[in-house]
C-alpha cells in the first residue's frame, strides 16, 4: 500500500452525507466522516475507499447497491472517506477508475464481470493502491488485487429447487441481464434445482441482448416475464439489476399473483429493495456482496488481504409473508438442501466455460 492503513482513532463518530454531481462517464457522490471527509488522499491520516459501478446506479437495488452499501458502511466504520462513481458508458471503466487513482486513493472496488479487464490493468498500474473486484475471478495473481466470487450456481440451485416443489404447472421462468459467467451460473443452477426437485418441470430462459442497458431495461424485463407468465410460467426467477425488478414487478401484477404465481428475486433480500414485488416474492437467490465487500475492505484496512480471489457466502432470503402459506415440507427441504449446498455434500454439476 502507498500507506499503512490504519484506523484513526481521532476521528470524530460517523456522519453520512451525500451529493450528486457531473463527472467524465458518469456522476459521483461521497460520504465522509469528521476531518477526514473531503481530505487529502495523499496523507497518511486519510483512509479513502471509492466504488466504480458496472453500468448502473447505487440504487439499483441490486447488485451495484449491495457493494456499495458494503464500501460506504465499512469505510465509515474505520472513520475514512467514500465516494462511488456510477457508470453510463463501459466505455469508460478506466477513465472512472483512474479518477481515483490519480487522486490516490487507498481502496478502490469495482463492480461486475465486464470491468474485469480494466481493474487488472489499473491495479498492474498502480501497485500501492489495493483493488478489489467484484465478481472478476481473478486467473492470475496481483498482489493488490482481491477478487470477490460467489458460488452463484448454488444460489440459483436452491431458487430453482424451491420453485420445482411449488410449480402447478411445470412451467418454470427465467428473466435474467447478460448472458456473461456470473448470470449464467445463476441460470444453469436454477434449471438443475428444478430438475432435482420436479424432473417433469421445464425452464424457459431469456438473457437480455448485450448493451449498456442489460442490467438496467426494466421495461425489457417486464415484457418478457409477461410472455413467460402467458406461457404458463408459475414460478419466474428475475436475476440481473434492474432488468430482473422489472419482471419482478410485472409478474407481481398478476391476479393469481402469491396464490399460485411466485417470483424469485436475486443477489440481495429483494423484498427490502422491490416492495412493488411483495405479491409474489417468496425468496430471493443471495450472495452475500455487501459482507463480502466489507469483509475484503476490512482486511485491507488490518493488513491481512491477499491477492486472488476470495469466496463469498450465498443462500435464500427469508420468506417474508409466504412464512406461514408455504408447506412445511416444502421448507423443510429446501433448508436441507441450502446446508448441502453450503457443506459440499450437494453438487450442483453446474460448469461455465
Amino acid at each position: 500500500m502507498k500507506h499503512s492503513i490504519m484506523r484513526k482513532g481521532s476521528l470524530a463518530a460517523v456522519a453520512a452525507v451525500s451529493l450528486t454531481l457531473a463527472a467524465c462517464g458518469g456522476s459521483t457522490g461521497s460520504s465522509g466522516s469528521g476531518t477526514a471527509a473531503g481530505g487529502d488522499c495523499a496523507s497518511d491520516d486519510v483512509l479513502c475507499v471509492g466504488l466504480v459501478t458496472d453500468a448502473g446506479k447505487v440504487d439499483d437495488k441490486s447488485f451495484n447497491q449491495s457493494a456499495h452499501e458494503g464500501a460506504k458502511a465499512t469505510t465509515q466504520e474505520l472513520g475514512g472517506q467514500y465516494k462511488f462513481i456510477e457508470t453510463t458508458d463501459t466505455k469508460d471503466y478506466a477513465n472512472n477508475i483512474k479518477q481515483f487513482t490519480d487522486k490516490d486513493y487507498d481502496v478502490i472496488v469495482t463492480v461486475g464481470f465486464l470491468m474485469t479487464e480494466a481493474t487488472v490493468a489499473a491495479a498492474k498500474e498502480n501497485p500501492d493502491t489495493h483493488f478489489v473486484g467484484v465478481d472478476q475471478a481473478q486467473e492470475e495473481t496481483v498482489d493488490n488485487l482481491t477478487g470477490l466470487v460467489f458460488p452463484e450456481d448454488q444460489a440459483g440451485y436452491a431458487a430453482g429447487y424451491l420453485a420445482g416443489m411449488l410449480t402447478k404447472t411445470n412451467k418454470l421462468g427465467q428473466v435474467l441481464g447478460m448472458q456473461i459467467p456470473p448470470v449464467e451460473k445463476y441460470a444453469k443452477g436454477f434449471e438443475a434445482g428444478a430438475a432435482a426437485a420436479n424432473p417433469n418441470s421445464t425452464v424457459a430462459t431469456v438473457y437480455h441482448p448485450a448493451g449498456d442497458n442489460a442490467f438496467s431495461d426494466p421495461a425489457w424485463g417486464a415484457a418478457e416475464a409477461q410472455k413467460q407468465l402467458d406461457q404458463g410460467a408459475d414460478v419466474i426467477f428475475g436475476a440481473g439489476g434492474k432488468t430482473g425488478n422489472g419482471a419482478l414487478g410485472q409478474i407481481a401484477k398478476a391476479s393469481t399473483a402469491g396464490t399460485s404465481t411466485y417470483c424469485i428475486g436475486v443477489d440481495t433480500d429483494q423484498w427490502e429493495t422491490v416492495p412493488e414485488a411483495h405479491k409474489c416474492l417468496v425468496t430471493s437467490a443471495e450472495k452475500n456482496i455487501t459482507k463480502g465487500v466489507q469483509d475484503i475492505v476490512k482486511a485491507i484496512d488490518d493488513g491481512s488481504v491477499k491477492g486472488g480471489n476470495f469466496t463469498g457466502t450465498i443462500g435464500l432470503s427469508q420468506y417474508h409473508d409466504f412464512e406461514d402459506t408455504l408447506p412445511a415440507d416444502v421448507k423443510a427441504k429446501v433448508a436441507e438442501v441450502v446446508k448441502g449446498l453450503q457443506s459440499g455434500s450437494i453438487k450442483t454439476g453446474v460448469t461455465v466455460g
